[in-house]
């Protein structure tokens, strides 16, 4: 046998975690980094700075990783520099002084359910706008001190880093989160172990561990399922955001719904209103159906009311093809067991998710949303307009206009958005109470009272700090991951603060229309390359890794980056998040937004730019559709002007060309003696205080509270009283009304629109009459004309008003109804007498949508 000189197996390595253990004067830093306060307080994140500011920056200003990875040395010149430990103290005292102040008990609570959160950049449990809108909404409800409790997911692997290869390709990187490194806390038993959640699905049991993320006041509770006791099946299931396949997230919907109210009440957590944050968390209400009729041994459709009066469904998705649709097999198979225990058919339970029940149409978790929660909004008006539409088949006797679906147009947190500089300017100029009652618009024309030059100083500071940032974020990344380093030395060199900057970053679908600009180089090219008037156009975004054409887009944008013409002129910034979208909407001078008309259902990033002085340009959709003042910005306008979509993105192309060449770049480089242009801040005063003060998460807040909230608390508490005895006298009524509804008989019918009415006589009127024989049928009825145009080229009727018909007899089981009514609306209409029952215990007529057209 010959010996061999050397000879190892593999090493098999495992993880050591080694932490600073912080010194008794250094221990309130781990309390304020543990909870997510930090995030909108910048004398904090400047302490955590300060402290050490290497490893600041190597722990991607994640306080929590910084304070772990400490050294000992630093620590202990910390506590020898008593300034800073001065520092500290004051800090903390701030934290503790917010963290005391007791929710507001006289607003009802609030259970909050979302798939993502965009609370910062560090916790990438967020892919885009929806997660964003969510975190923005815990933290204002913290300092609003609202009693929220929001449920999601901790991912594991989150949405993805995004890089780019050499041609120019998106690259999706999906990088694992160390949860010892994040600012949140595992929940416990009270013998110290792990809190773990069981949430019994159709054939086992899935197992969850329970992290507590505090956010201010308030707490976010996340949902991990990726621990051993779970298949690798099943650990998967909180891996990704809005990854894997239709399985996968059949699983992920059925967790958060049903898994997040199970959570809630292992926690003992009770609140009066359940908000679901999009479709994804509808199956939150068939939890709690089951919870009233197993708990409270009420019949289904008792429980329905109960649940459907504290329940709201607010839908982020213009186009019915945004939302999830699942086969009847891959529900059955998740839904069909628990669908036993709630005492229905599995065909009620399908229809409740199809707008046709009895079709073979798939089960619609929006759908079932809006069969579940008494009240439905969109988030701003134009698209409150779009969900009626939307939805209108759902509720088949009535027009769009006429349903319940209203609106709460989005804000954003003004806190964590505003820079420093700008929260600091703010401070100075404005009312003391400024944070307080930030939506009151007098506040906010203290801004006309600023001076030119200060106004025009802290925008060249800010594109000053954008600049810096690109150069000190993306140089070594560049240089490293893209062919000649020339060209991107150049490129760093043309970047100018001085230019005009115009930004557009956000997810990279297509409906978003970010080729407009591109839609003729020739004169893209002479806009970019005056050297009396340098314009410098951002680009940043990310498209979903299924989104061929979003990434298409990426591509064509970089290459057009590349060309000798447009090098330094056109910028791609790769990995778009949290914080280099504050950099964007503090830094350029233009927000530009170009999305297809009526499929953008709100937009915050303008709202966030309008906080930072930053002007829009953009079709007047979402938002902006609200927003847009003359003088304060520039709209497209929100009607189209095609049937054909090429031909109206030609149009928008030609329109944003001349708005640049002919007003905006001007108006910039209008400069007067002291160099700026006087002009361009007067629009900026105006966008400050007329728009601003209307798009902020306190404004949102309190219209969801005035709108929603302490309505459906109010007729909740109507329905629990005594028992739950309204709500059984409300489904008893219910379902004898449906037994009965088509029995009852239509005797007469006189009705006289055919004459030709003269609308500037105030005496002519119209004049019907109906009698009902409503034989057995147990309740009060409606009846009214309903005015519309027929539309012959859509082959649709469109509504134009309704004429209610007033009950002026009775006698036994016939009813008289008379109508006298000057009509308003000149022309050729058509109309139609509509039937339906009356309860004045109903939230509203979809509540209860039985219609006869007689």
């Amino acid at each position: 046998m010959i010996i061999k000189s050397s000879y190892s197996n593999t090493p098999a390595w495992k993880d050591i975690h080694v932490h600073t253990v912080l010194p008794a004067e250094l221990q309130p830093l781990t309390e304020i980094a543990h909870n997510l306060w930090w995030v909108w307080n910048d004398n904090a994140k400047e302490l955590f700075k300060e402290i050490d500011p290497i490893e600041w920056e190597k722990s991607n200003q994640n306080p929590v990783l910084m304070l772990q990875n400490l050294r000992s040395e630093v620590t202990e010149k910390i506590v020898e520099n008593k300034e800073l430990l001065l520092k500290v103290q004051n800090v903390y005292n701030k934290f503790k002084q917010y963290m005391a102040v007791p929710h507001n008990m006289e607003r009802p609570s609030i259970a909050y359910f979302s798939m993502e959160y965009g609370l910062t950049h560090v916790l990438k449990i967020y892919s885009g706008g929806l997660g964003v809108l969510a975190g923005d909404y815990l933290k204002e409800a913290s300092d609003s001190n609202v009693s929220m409790t929001a449920v999601g997911f901790l991912y594991r692997y989150g949405y993805f880093t995004q890089s780019l290869s050499m041609d120019g390709q998106q690259v999706a990187n999906y990088e694992a989160q160390h949860f010892g490194d994040l600012p949140i806390t595992q929940v416990m038993n009270e013998d110290g172990t792990p809190m773990i959640l069981e949430v019994p699905f159709h054939d086992r049991t899935i197992y969850s561990h329970v992290w507590k993320v505090a956010v201010g006041r308030i707490n976010l509770y996340l949902m991990d399922t990726d621990l051993e006791q779970n298949s690798e099946y099943d650990r998967s299931i909180t891996y990704q955001l809005y990854g894997g396949d239709w399985e996968n997230r059949m699983k992920q919907e059925f967790l958060l719904g049903i898994g997040g109210i199970l959570m809630l009440r292992k926690l003992g957590i009770k609140k009066d209103v359940y908000h679901m944050n999009e479709g994804h968390a509808a199956l939150i209400s068939a939890q709690r159906l089951l919870e009233y009729t197993k708990n409270e041994n009420l019949s289904f459709n008792e429980a329905l009311e109960v649940v459907r009066a504290s329940s709201l469904y607010t839908v982020h998705t213009p186009v019915p093809a945004g939302h999830d649709y699942f086969d009847e097999g891959l529900i059955g198979k998740y839904m069909s067991p628990f669908v036993e225990q709630l005492g229905i058919s599995w065909q009620q339970f399908m229809d409740m998710g199809r707008a046709n029940p009895g079709s073979q149409e798939k089960f619609s978790m929006s759908v079932f949303a809006l069969n579940t929660a008494q009240e439905v909004n969109g988030v701003s008006l134009l698209h409150g307009k779009v969900s009626q539409d939307m939805f209108q088949p759902v509720w088949k006797g009535y027009f769009p206009e006429e349903l319940h679906v209203s609106y709460v147009t989005n804000g954003v947190h003004l806190p964590t958005w505003a820079t420093s500089s700008v929260k600091e300017f703010y401070e100075k100029y404005f009312d003391a109470s400024f944070y307080n009652d930030q939506s009151n618009p007098e506040i906010w024309k203290e801004i006309y009272n600023v001076s030119d030059e200060r106004l025009w100083e802290l925008r060249i500071h800010l594109k000053k700090k954008l600049v810096e940032y690109i150069h000190n974020q993306f140089k070594d990344g560049w240089l490293k991951n893209q062919a000649a380093p020339a060209r991107i030395v150049s490129m760093l060199d043309e970047i100018n603060p001085n230019a005009l900057l115009i930004g557009f970053s956000r997810r990279f679908a297509t409906y978003k229309r970010a080729h407009l600009l591109f839609s003729d180089l020739d004169r893209l090219a002479k806009i970019v390359n005056d050297p009396k008037r340098p314009v410098q156009f951002i680009f940043a975004g990310k498209a979903h890794p299924a989104d061929g054409g979003g990434q298409g887009l990426i591509r064509q944008i970089v290459e057009i980056s590349r060309r000798p013409e447009f090098l330094g002129k056109i910028i791609f910034l790769e990995n778009y998040d949290m914080r280099l979208a504050k950099r964007l909407v503090s830094g350029v001078d233009i927000w530009l937004n170009t999305p297809t008309r009526l499929q953008e259902a709100s937009g915050t990033s303008g709202e966030k730019a309008e906080m930072n002085g930053v002007l829009n340009l953009s079709v007047l959709d979402g938002w902006w559709y609200e927003g847009y003042k003359e003088g304060a910005g520039w709209g497209l306008t929100a009607k189209r002007t095609y049937d054909n979509q090429a031909y109206e993105d030609e149009l928008d192309a030609l329109t944003i060309y001349s708005l640049l060449e002919n007003e905006i770049i001007p108006m910039y480089y209008a400069h007067n003696s002291s160099g700026y242009s006087q002009e361009w801040l007067q629009y900026i005063k105006k966008s400050i205080a007329e728009i601003a003060p209307h798009f902020t998460t306190k404004r949102m807040m309190d219209d969801y509270f005035d709108r929603f909230y302490s309505k459906l608390v109010h007729r909740s508490r109507l329905l629990n009283e005594n028992h739950f005895a309204k709500a059984k006298e409300i489904a008893k009524w219910k379902e004898a009304v449906a037994a009965d509804w088509d029995k009852f008989e239509v005797l007469k019918v006189e009705y006289n629109p055919n004459q030709t009415v003269d609308f500037n006589n105030s005496n002519e009127e119209i004049y019907g009459r109906v009698v009902i024989d409503k034989k057995d049928l147990m309740c009060d009825l409606g009846v009214e004309c309903v005015i519309v145009n027929h539309d012959t080229l859509n082959n649709e009727a469109q509504f134009v008003e309704i004429y209610p018909f007033d009950l002026v007899k009775t006698e036994g089981s016939l009813l008289y109804f008379e109508v006298r009514e000057t009509p308003s609306n000149p022309g050729t209409h058509q109309y139609g007498i509509r039937v339906f029952p009356k309860n004045a215990d109903l939230p509203h007529r979809m509540d209860f949508a039985y219609v006869r057209w007689i």
